[in-house]
Formats: structure tokens, sequence, C-alpha cells
């Protein structure tokens, strides 16, 4: 398959332009470097270094893609707060911007959404139809680009897909920065410092592993449209989680106790059964098991 990756020197999209040359296909990514690195693309991958804001149409003359993976985003739910309109300049306009060479050149978009963003406090494990309740620029910015997509699809009768997912972790994740939790937790306990844990750590999330993230990703490519969850359906508290990481560790630090922080999400996680049931994917990746793995990228 001939694919362009978005976003594919960045901390997910690397994963899914390593599972794309595994296989044989033919990768072009476009990143503009701003938080990728050119160090995180392997062997065999062109990297564009531009902005998809700027237009896509000369990378997708070249490469002829049969699939767009699209992955370049704004991340970082402070800066959204902050600048929401860097937020939605990225991730709605940069989203239309790779949506119109798309279309031009007959090529299928598979968009990297978020899940615990979009629906908001989950009462139980969200379905894909749960209520959307974003509490950030950055989920309503992420939840425009799914409604564009679906749009596209009923006007030029494309087959766009979104997956939706969880919190996402894995090797070349960056400590700093948008960083999420596990990569800070791992970040401090390599450096041998004490991570803080906010409020009383019961908050939980569905932690999916990187790799099990691109394998959903590729799943997607050839699928008919549709919104899908893409996680593990279980739910884990930041305690427990930081428990899991000290023993892949091997450290014996405490945490430090920290304030609550405002807005924070109490549970998030994600209902997964029609991945399963429509892409044929689960998650394989048991959380202690992607914790080691990351802990080794960390240390080694």
């Amino acid at each position: 398959m001939r694919a362009v990756v978005t976003g594919g020197a960045g901390f997910i999209g690397s994963h899914v332009v390593e599972a794309l040359l595994a296989r044989g296909d033919d990768v072009t990514v476009v990143d503009d470097l701003s938080s990728g690195k050119r160090e995180n693309l392997p062997e065999g991958a062109r990297l564009d270094a531009a902005d998809i804001r700027e237009g896509l149409d000369a990378v997708f003359d070249e490469a002829r893609p049969e699939v767009c993976f699209h992955l370049a985003a704004q991340v970082d739910v402070r800066v959204s707060v902050e600048r929401p309109e860097r937020d939605a300049g990225v991730n709605v306009l940069g989203t239309i911007a790779v949506l119109e060479a798309a279309r031009r050149h007959e090529t299928q978009v598979v968009f990297s959404s978020t899940g615990g963003a979009i629906y908001g406090e989950c009462e139980r494990p969200a379905a894909e139809d749960a209520e959307r309740q974003p509490l950030a620029p950055y989920g309503v910015s992420k939840l425009a680009g799914e409604e564009y997509l679906a749009a596209y699809n009923r006007l030029y009768g494309s087959g766009h897909v979104s997956l939706r997912y969880g919190n996402v972790y894995g090797p070349r994740q960056d400590p700093h920065g948008e960083a999420g939790v596990v990569a800070i937790f791992l970040g401090r306990l390599a450096a041998g410092e004490a991570p803080r844990i906010f409020g009383d750590g019961r908050q939980t999330r569905d932690y999916v592993y990187a790799g099990d993230v691109a394998a959903a990703t590729l799943a997607a490519a050839g699928r008919d449209g549709g919104v899908f969850n893409v996680g593990t359906g279980v739910e884990t508290s930041v305690v427990d989680l930081y428990e899991i990481c000290r023993r892949v560790a091997g450290s014996s630090l405490e945490a430090e106790s920290a304030p609550a922080r405002l807005g924070e999400l109490q549970r998030s996680v994600l209902e997964v059964a029609l991945a399963e049931r429509e892409l044929g994917w689960r998650a394989e990746v048991p959380l202690e098991e992607g914790l080691r793995r990351t802990w080794e990228s960390f240390a080694g």
C-alpha cells in the first residue's frame, strides 16, 4: 500500500510508520518537526518536513497515496485552553487541508481522534454513540475534525474513518511538554526523582499500548467510514498505575502528593466491542508488559 502519514515523526505516528514499513508498504511522512523528531523515523520512510496547513497537493502528487493516516495535531490540552485559536488552526484547518488533498487524489483518510477528551466524564465505558461532552478546546477541535470527515463522506461518497484513542503510552513518548502520565512517571523514575500524584490518585484511565494503537490504525484502512474507539476497555487508577511503573522500574521511590487539578476527569474508559467486531482488532499487550517495554526504552 502507498501511504502518507501526517505527524509520522511524532510518538504515535512513528509507531504507525513502523507498522506500515514492517509489512512492506510505501510510506511518506509529513511532519513539521515542531514536536516530532527525525530520529523517531525508521529507515525506509521518506520525510517531507512541512506544515499540513500549507497544503499537501505536492506531497500527494508524488506519493499517490491510497490512504492518509492523519495524526498531525496540537495535542496539549493546556495549550488548547490558553491558545484555542492555535489549537483550532492545527486540528481543524489542518484537517480540512488533509481532506481537500485526499479528495483531489481519491485517498482515504484515517483520522486520529480522542476518546477521553470527547466523551468527558464517564459513568460507564463509553461507546461510540455515548454523549459527547468535551471539557476543553482540544476535545472540541478533535470532534470538529470527526464531523468534517463525516460530512466529506456524505458529500463526496468517501470512506474516511475516525479513531478515538484511549490514553496511549509506549516507547518514544516524550516525558516533557504535553506528555502522558506514563512517560512522566517513568521519566522521573529514570532520573531518580519522585513523581507527583495529583488529588487522591483514584482517577482512572484506559491505557493502551502504542503498538496496539498502530495495529488498530492500520486495520481501519479500507473500511467504508465509521468511528471506532481504540482502547482496552479496562480502567486503571493513577495510584495503581504508579505501583506498576515502580515495579517494572525496580524502584522504591514513593510518589509525592499534590493538590487536585481543576477540571481533571475522574473516570475515562472506552467500550471497545465495535472495533473488535468491525475491524477485527483488540488490544493484545497487557498493561504491565507494555509498561515494561516502555521502561526499557527509557532506561536503555
